[in-house]
């Protein structure tokens, strides 16, 4: 990808009669930066960079549209792959363990998540990280976007990440994500105790093809899934989980419960109120998901 953006920037300086020290003068580098990005050599093309040549080269957005699939490329192997997968994923399942999954974060909650830790070395470098992960929300709304299905553990709503008016607006963002028919969102309450992904996060792509892939991370680790036996093991274990998550529209009071400020001791319906409203929630609903709306139902679905 590095060499595909150097042709085109190569390209579009020539078509506007440019050398490399004009364009660079033009961008506040050096010629010889130029020729790196040019060459795909040397360190890739910052998104602060990407813009200005965009601007100086009258390329209408498609060097900034191009420079994720760059960035990417400094990312280890297995972690390019999830996110190629993820972006041709038919569907979507998530559980979260200790912040909103990145589909599903507001730019502010993005930048206090990405804030956090030692492996950031500029502002530059924050505002291309933020950048990257809101643009992967975009396939939400396209033609071809994913089911997406996510559990979220309630330390998900506890932690008020980013000060309690960035942890507000997520909450509402939460909601209004839940009211659409492809995306649906579950609470997996404190009460419900142990469980076999308290290790970290875990999700499940559905593939084009009919195959599925796990990817399951911590803190400071991540590992891609692919042997057919291990992502079932991966799968069931999702499935678990959102057998045992409150349904979605009590995961929805949860959530503006807690966004209220007034859940807080608040009594977790039992195992058995739960499934009886789970079990109307799917009549209502004729039998495809556990809450109204059209779309496809996601090939795991829960056991409520």
């Amino acid at each position: 990808m590095a060499a595909l953006f150097g042709s085109r920037v190569r390209r579009l300086r020539t078509e506007a009669g440019l050398t490399q020290a004009e364009l660079g003068r033009r961008t506040h580098v050096v010629s010889t930066r130029i020729t790196q990005i040019e060459r795909a050599s040397g360190a890739k093309p910052t998104l602060q960079l990407t813009r200005a040549l965009d601007e100086a080269l009258g390329a209408d957005q498609l060097l900034v549209e191009l420079w994720p699939y760059v960035y990417r490329e400094a990312f280890p192997d297995w972690s390019r792959k999830f996110m190629a997968h993820s972006e041709q994923a038919m569907s979507i399942g998530e559980y979260a363990a200790h912040v909103v999954p990145g589909l599903l974060q507001t730019g502010a909650y993005a930048r206090a998540v990405l804030s956090v830790g030692l492996t950031l070395s500029s502002e530059a470098q924050l505002e291309e990280r933020l950048a990257a992960r809101l643009g992967r929300q975009e396939r939400l709304d396209s033609a071809d976007r994913p089911e997406l299905w996510v559990v979220l553990d309630e330390a998900v709503l506890r932690r008020p990440i980013g000060g309690p008016a960035v942890m507000r607006e997520q909450l509402e963002r939460l909601l209004t994500a839940a009211a659409q028919p492809h995306i649906t969102v579950q609470v997996l309450p404190f009460e419900q105790g142990e469980h076999d992904a308290m290790g970290g996060s875990l999700t499940i792509l559905a593939l084009p093809d009919g195959s599925d892939v796990a990817y399951t991370e911590g803190a400071h680790y991540g590992q891609l899934i692919e042997d057919s036996a291990e992502v079932r093991r991966f799968a069931l274990t999702y499935d678990r989980l959102r057998a045992a998550a409150l349904p979605p529209l009590m995961s929805l009071d949860m959530i503006r419960s807690v966004m209220e400020g007034n859940h807080r001791g608040a009594k977790v319906p039992s195992r058995s109120e739960r499934r009886r409203v789970a079990q109307e929630q799917l009549q209502q609903s004729g039998g495809r998901q556990l809450r109204g709306g059209a779309g496809r139902s996601p090939r795991h679905r829960p056991r409520a």
